[in-house]
């Protein structure tokens, strides 16, 4: 069994990616942890409770994903494989909350960057609030630890699983909306 940590939790677009990776190299006995950050993931393959770690690196509209950049400069790991993954943002919300009613949008500041233009134009006025994950972002509106008014920009994913409606499908700026997500393992003392 080959444990994989990836940079988020359920419904995030890192367990697309990784389930991706299993599928390409065909891995089919594997657990997900779901570590939110590439700090992390890094940190795991330091400790040994994982056997691969996968988290996002680069997006075409988003540029580099910093804290993957900050992770591994603070970490030593082998890259076993580089692979895109196209991203769908949407806008997720609550029941009975329509586009008007949304007063913040918060999600991962990657999410944001990519519906720059889109929350440029609808949003302008709202508060848009960094967090460390979108599908976690997603989770907590739908626990309540957020307020109705908020709109959370995740995946369909995490729609379905945090029983969540997309108000707009697609909001990312790039109409091929690709991330560059990278699969690493600890390099080995004997290496």
């Amino acid at each position: 069994m080959k444990t994989i940590g990836i940079q988020g939790i359920e419904g995030s677009f890192s367990e697309e990616a990784a389930k991706s990776y299993c599928q390409k190299f065909g891995i089919t006995d594997f657990e997900l942890e779901y570590l939110v950050s590439s700090m992390n993931v890094l940190d795991g393959l330091t400790k040994k409770t994982i056997d691969t770690g996968i988290f996002a690196m680069e997006n075409a509209q988003g540029g580099v994903v910093i804290e993957s950049v900050e992770a591994l400069a603070k970490n030593q790991c082998k890259i076993i494989d580089m692979f895109y993954v196209e991203i769908s943002q949407n806008l997720l919300a609550k029941d009975n909350i329509a586009l008007g009613d949304i007063e913040e949008i918060h999600s991962h500041e990657q999410a944001l960057k990519q519906c720059k233009d889109y929350l440029a134009e609808k949003f302008w006025s709202k508060k848009l609030v960094e967090e460390d994950d979108t599908a976690k972002a997603a989770q907590d509106l739908a626990e309540g630890k957020l307020p109705d008014h908020v709109g959370v920009i995740a995946s369909r994913n995490s729609a379905e699983k945090y029983g969540l409606n997309i108000l707009e499908n697609d909001i990312h700026d790039l109409k091929k909306n690709l991330t560059l997500f990278l699969a690493v393992e600890r390099i080995d003392s004997n290496e």
